[in-house]
């Protein structure tokens, strides 16, 4: 269905989203959070990049790749943030459930591609996971993406934050910054980068042994990297980059088949 006036689903009646989806529709689920943040940022910063990021790359490729948007998720698991007010979660069991249970919504419609575009990293593992259990239950393709990989899955970070810039740093800060500049207090930006874990080779984040933690292990801010030189150019770069490589990943999963020709 090409030239749609709009590509939000939810804006549909339900007789012209069964007409305008196909099996190769890809519905867009954009996953985010709501937790602290440190003293600079919004609690809604995972939310806020997450479903910007995901209508801009929605608005940018939806018809050509015949992409459609579901509102997002606010509420997800971020109870390695329980720790501070401000933080509202759901347990891994209570996330399973909810995915699996919208999953099951979609598999009612003509699309068979359900794509997670995932802004926050506390989620990643359990997306995986609950996507093999979607595909196994309700035969979606299923997929998970992040308009920027975490530092501590194989992501990068400045030099400055050591590889280490996995929370609240200088790329979260920048693209807010970009994003809503009028939620982000610049006086209250510092470094809080965990320096003594670069000794370890192994056991660090992005290493080979992954870890289990809670952001205040790092210290009371709650953040783990340096957001002093945070700008809002280098956000706008960094989030127009995101959405061309969503652009690019989501016309593979548009045509993703795993079975040989």
């Amino acid at each position: 269905m090409r030239g749609v006036p709009t590509r939000l689903l939810t804006e549909l009646s339900a007789p012209a989203l069964t007409a305008a989806l196909g099996p190769d529709s890809v519905l867009v689920l954009p996953t985010g959070a709501i937790e602290q943040h440190g003293p600079h940022l919004p609690v809604a910063t995972d939310l806020i990049t997450a479903q910007s990021l995901a209508e801009r790359a929605v608005k940018r490729f939806g018809d050509e790749l015949d992409l459609w948007l579901l509102p997002p998720l606010a509420y997800t698991k971020s109870n390695e943030h329980a720790w501070s007010a401000g933080t509202f979660w759901l347990s891994a069991e209570t996330l399973t459930a909810v995915l699996r249970d919208l999953a099951r919504s979609v598999a009612t419609t003509p699309a068979r591609r359900l794509a997670f575009v995932n802004g926050h990293g506390g989620n990643s593992a359990l997306l995986q996971v609950v996507a093999r259990d979607i595909r196994v239950e309700t035969g979606l393709r299923t997929f998970t993406l992040h308009p920027r990989l975490p530092a501590d899955q194989g992501g990068t970070s400045p030099e400055g934050e050591l590889g280490m810039g996995v929370h609240g740093g200088f790329e979260e800060t920048s693209v807010m910054l970009h994003l809503r500049p009028d939620l982000v207090d610049m006086s209250q930006a510092d470094r809080w980068v965990p320096e003594h874990l670069a000794g370890y080779r192994h056991v660090r984040f992005g290493g080979s042994v992954s870890f289990g933690w809670t952001s205040d292990d790092f210290g009371p801010a709650g953040v783990i990297g340096d957001a002093r030189e945070a700008t809002a150019e280098a956000g706008a770069e960094r989030a127009a980059a995101a959405v061309d490589y969503l652009g690019e990943a989501l016309a593979e999963v548009a045509r993703f088949d795993p079975t040989p020709p």
